[in-house]
C-alpha cells in the first residue's frame, strides 16, 4: 500500500482522468523543491528549434497525457511514490524572444532548485535546454557523466552563425569542461551527415558513439551493463531526445530520422539506468502540433515516469 505521507498522484477512481489538476500524473503541485526527493519540471521552450516548431507547447501536453500513467511499475515493481515525496513544479518563465537570455534564466533556476537536495526531471521543450541544465548541475556536482539518447549528436559548433541552438549543447557542455568525457554516451545516432565528423567529434574527445544500426533487431540490456560499468559511482545526468525512437512510434518531434529505437528498447535504456547516480533527466523535443493522437507525448510521460522509477 502507498505511504501517504508522500504525496501520491490522483488515481483514476477519485476522478475521471480526462479531469483533475494539470499536472505531471496529477501529482501535487508547488512552487519551489523545498521538501522535494524529486521533482518535474516543464520548459517551454521552442526558441533554439531549427526545423519545425512546436516544442513550447511539449509540457503541457505531455502533462495532459500523463493522466493515464499508474503509481506502480508493474514490470520493475517500482513504487516511487512509497520511498520519495515527488511534485510538479511548473514551469521555467524563459523569455520566449530572447534564446540566450533563456539559457540564462534556466540556468538560474536550476541553481536555486538544487539548493534543495531534490533530482529534477525535465519536461521539453527543445534540447538546447540541457545545456542550461548542465552548468547548473555540474556547479552542483562536478562534472557529470552523460547518457545522451538521441538521433542527432548535437554537437555542433554553430548553427546558422549562432553558439547556441538545440544542435549545440553538448558541444557548448564540451567546451565548458562539464562532462567527464570518458563516460559519455551518444546512443541512436543516425541518418545523413555533412560529414563523418558529424558523429567522429565526440569519438575523438573520449566518448563513445552508438549510432542506431547497432541497435537494430537486438536488446540493449547487455549495452547498459556495459555502460553502468563504465560509469560506476560516477554522478550521470539522463537526457533523452524523443526522436531517438523511430518515427513510427513518435512522430511529433522536430527533425524526424528514419530507422530510429523502438519503444521497448526505450526501456530498457532507461531501466538499464537503474543503480546508477542519477542527478537529472530530461525528456525533449516532443512538439504537439505534428502529433495529432497524442501518442508522441504519452510515450514521454511514460519515459519521464521511467525516469522517476530508476532514481536512486
Amino acid at each position: 500500500m502507498p505511504d501517504h505521507t508522500f504525496n501520491q498522484p490522483l488515481g483514476g477512481n477519485d476522478m475521471p482522468r480526462f479531469a483533475g489538476p494539470a499536472t505531471m500524473m496529477r501529482l501535487p503541485s508547488q512552487a519551489t523543491a523545498e521538501g522535494l526527493d524529486a521533482c518535474f519540471v516543464g520548459i517551454p521552450l521552442d526558441v533554439g528549434t531549427s526545423n519545425r516548431p512546436g516544442t513550447r507547447l511539449g509540457p503541457r501536453q505531455i502533462r495532459q497525457e500523463s493522466c493515464m500513467l499508474r503509481p506502480y511499475n508493474m514490470a520493475t515493481g517500482a513504487a516511487p511514490f512509497a520511498r520519495m515525496q515527488v511534485a510538479d513544479i511548473g514551469d521555467v518563465p524563459i523569455d520566449t524572444f530572447d534564446l540566450k537570455r533563456s539559457v540564462d534564466i534556466i540556468t538560474a533556476f536550476y541553481d536555486d532548485l538544487l539548493t534543495h537536495p531534490c533530482i529534477p526531471l525535465t519536461l521539453g521543450g527543445d534540447h538546447t535546454l540541457t545545456y542550461p541544465i548542465l552548468r547548473a548541475i555540474a556547479r552542483k556536482h562536478g562534472p557529470v557523466a552523460l547518457i545522451h539518447v538521441d538521433a542527432h549528436a548535437d554537437t555542433n559548433d554553430e548553427m546558422f552563425g549562432e553558439k547556441i541552438a538545440h544542435g549545440t549543447p553538448f558541444r557548448r557542455a564540451y567546451d565548458d569542461g562539464l562532462l567527464v568525457n570518458d563516460k559519455v554516451f551518444q546512443i541512436g545516432l543516425r541518418g545523413t551527415g555533412y560529414s563523418p565528423e558529424d558523429f567522429d567529434w565526440a569519438r575523438d574527445k573520449g566518448w563513445t558513439v552508438v549510432q542506431a544500426e547497432e541497435c537494430w533487431g537486438k536488446s540493449l540490456k547487455p549495452l547498459m551493463e556495459e555502460i553502468r560499468a563504465k560509469i560506476g559511482s560516477t554522478p550521470v545526468y539522463l537526457t533523452y531526445d524523443i526522436d531517438s525512437l523511430d518515427p513510427a512510434f513518435a512522430p511529433g518531434t522536430g527533425t524526424v530520422e528514419i530507422g530510429g529505437l523502438t519503444t521497448w528498447q526505450a526501456l530498457e535504456i532507461i531501466r538499464g539506468c537503474a543503480g546508477l547516480n542519477l542527478v537529472g533527466g530530461d525528456l525533449v523535443e516532443v512538439s504537439p502540433p505534428f502529433d495529432p493522437s497524442g501518442n508522441t507525448a504519452l510515450i514521454a510521460a511514460n519515459l519521464l515516469y521511467e525516469m522517476l522509477c530508476v532514481l536512486p
